[in-house]
Formats: structure tokens, C-alpha cells, sequence
């Protein structure tokens, strides 16, 4: 997968941003930093100037890069050119989650309270909205997507499930916001409701396309061995 530097440069430019920031407010955070919140948004973990500040950061750039680097790696490498964009999309979406758990870090670091489970429901939301809409755009491969034992062995199985999470990905991001907004016990557990259903529902329906398609096939180095 060839590396096209202009899309780098806008997958690096928010980490890079976080890295000025944390430059910026490290002189002025507390040794004692917010690095934990409790479901109704209330801090019970504190941690130092490293945790607090850096972590995010670091884990984004990592990220990223693990993400830049694995194409190389799948044996169906030849694949991603066919979803590059939506892969880019979804390496940028996860950075910018990133920063949004930053931000609010970062506020708290320098002693503005903000509602993280707020923050953190909204982001979640976006983020499961945005990957629900380039779902359907990726073509099988070994590490982006819904894998299981069917969607790898069956093309069919693997478009329609992955046409089903575009939506399932949705109603899940819709559900975090609704426990965003909500900041109720009983929204918090309808939203994981609908998150397991959603995903015992995607591993049921590849495993039915593929008991269905007559094209399936065995995956590597499972069938059975002739002497």
C-alpha cells in the first residue's frame, strides 16, 4: 500500500497537536491529575503529569502508526486499495476520539471540571457512527472489520454481515449518545444491551450467510490433511 504523505500529514496533525498542548500545560498541571471517572462522571482514580498529560498522546501516535503499518503485513494486502479512504477515515476517527479524551484531560489537569461521561458518550457515539458508515466499504482482510471464523472464509458472508454493522454500528452509536445525554443508570444499561445484541447479532448472521453460500471455503490450514 503505497503511503501518500498528504493524507500523513492530516493523520499527524491533531497528535502533533496534542503534543504542543501538552507542552503548554505541563508548567501549569497539578502533580495530582484526574486520570479516572466513575460512571456518573465523578473523579476516583489521580494520577501524575506523565499518566494524565502523556499517555493519550502516546497511545494515539502508536496507534496511528500500528494502524499505517499492518497492511503490510495482511496477506490480503492487494485489498486495501479498494478501501483505502474508508481505512484512512477510520485511523483518523479513532485519533480524534483520542483527542477528545485528551481535551477534556487536559482541562481537568489544569482545574476546569468538565461531565467526562458526557464527553466520553458523545465521542463513543461519533465514533461508532462514523465507522458505521464506511463499514460496508471494507473488503476482507485479516484486521480491520467484523472478523470471524465465517466473514473470513466466505466473501458473501462477508459483505452482507458488514453491510449489517453499518447499521448496527449506528443504532450502537446512537445508543451512547442517548446514555450521554441522558447520564442515567437505566440509559448506561440500555446502551450496553444494545451493544451485545448488536454484536452476538453480527457473529449469528456471518455464521447463517455462510452456512447459506455455496462458495465458502475452508480457511488456511484447516482442512483436513492427506498423507
Amino acid at each position: 500500500m503505497k503511503r501518500n504523505w498528504r493524507t500523513e500529514v492530516i493523520q499527524l496533525l491533531p497528535i502533533v497537536l496534542m503534543f504542543i498542548v501538552v507542552a503548554l500545560a505541563w508548567p501549569y498541571a497539578s502533580e495530582h491529575i484526574p486520570v479516572h471517572w466513575n460512571m456518573q462522571g465523578e473523579v476516583d482514580r489521580y494520577g501524575g503529569k506523565f499518566e494524565g498529560l502523556l499517555l493519550l498522546p502516546l497511545i494515539a501516535l502508536g496507534l496511528n502508526q500500528l494502524l499505517l503499518v499492518l497492511p503490510l503485513f495482511d496477506p490480503g494486502k492487494e485489498n486495501y486499495r479498494s478501501f483505502l479512504r474508508a481505512y484512512n477515515l477510520i485511523r483518523l476517527t479513532i485519533t480524534l476520539f483520542l483527542g477528545a479524551l485528551f481535551t477534556v484531560s487536559v482541562l481537568s489537569a489544569v482545574g476546569y471540571r468538565v461531565n467526562m461521561s458526557l464527553v466520553v458518550g458523545l465521542a463513543m457515539g461519533l465514533l461508532f457512527i462514523v465507522l458505521g458508515n464506511v463499514m460496508g466499504k471494507i473488503r476482507p482482510n485479516w484486521f480491520v472489520g467484523v472478523r470471524t471464523p465465517w466473514t473470513l472464509s466466505s466473501k458473501l458472508s462477508w459483505t452482507k454481515t458488514h453491510r449489517l454493522a453499518g447499521w448496527l454500528f449506528i443504532v450502537m452509536g446512537l445508543a451512547s449518545i442517548g446514555w450521554a445525554i441522558s447520564q442515567s443508570a437505566w440509559a448506561f444499561g440500555g446502551m450496553l444491551a444494545v451493544d451485545i445484541a448488536c454484536v452476538i447479532g453480527l457473529v449469528v448472521y456471518s455464521y447463517l450467510v455462510y452456512r447459506k453460500d455455496p462458495a465458502r471455503m475452508s480457511p488456511a490450514d484447516t482442512r483436513p490433511v492427506t498423507e
